[in-house]
């Protein structure tokens, strides 16, 4: 009987040994919800690579994996398009979450140093949801034709911003 005692608790110490306290809890992989104004934008995701993970339209959840290797968090690029609109882009980064410093009560020193960076489940993907505006596209001009394009100086690069000639009230009378 004493020896069945000492089987189950050899067992499970063997199991928390084995694992991290970041794997049991927050797991190796976390869902990122896009959504988008208007609705119906594509949505295209490439990781820090560059290589394209995933790709569909708004509104949408996907689940993607927290590390990119050992030690290392991954980082995504999401680009959020439709047409006539501006498209919008945005990072989401893994940043370390709380319960990997769980491993100093729980997980011990395989956890710390061995699954949690080698599962990627250390890390938490920030932000975990996206909520995409899309501005109406700037209007382009057809050669010969007269138009009118309002932008924000904010919008505009350092070397337009250097050509841009100030017309005060005096030029209009």
């Amino acid at each position: 009987m004493k020896s069945g005692i000492a089987a189950c608790i050899a067992a499970a110490a063997g199991a928390v040994a084995a694992t991290g306290c970041a794997t049991i809890v927050a797991k190796s992989s976390q869902s990122i919800t896009v959504t988008s104004v208007p609705p119906g934008a594509a949505v295209s995701i490439s990781n820090r690579a560059g290589a394209a993970i995933h790709s569909g339209n708004t509104p949408l959840t996907v689940t993607l994996k927290k590390g990119a290797g050992y030690f290392k968090p991954e980082r995504y690029v999401v680009r959020v398009s439709k047409e006539g609109f501006q498209s919008h882009e945005l990072r989401v980064d893994g940043a370390v979450n709380g319960w990997y410093f769980g491993n100093i009560v729980f997980g011990g020193l395989i956890g710390m140093l061995a699954v949690d960076p080698a599962t990627g489940a250390m890390y938490t993907l920030r932000p975990d949801a996206i909520e995409a505006t899309l501005d109406a596209a700037k209007v382009t001009r057809e050669p010969g034709e007269r138009s009118l394009t309002v932008v924000l100086v904010a919008d505009l690069s350092p070397q337009t911003r250097n050509q841009l000639v100030k017309i005060s009230a005096d030029w209009f009378e």
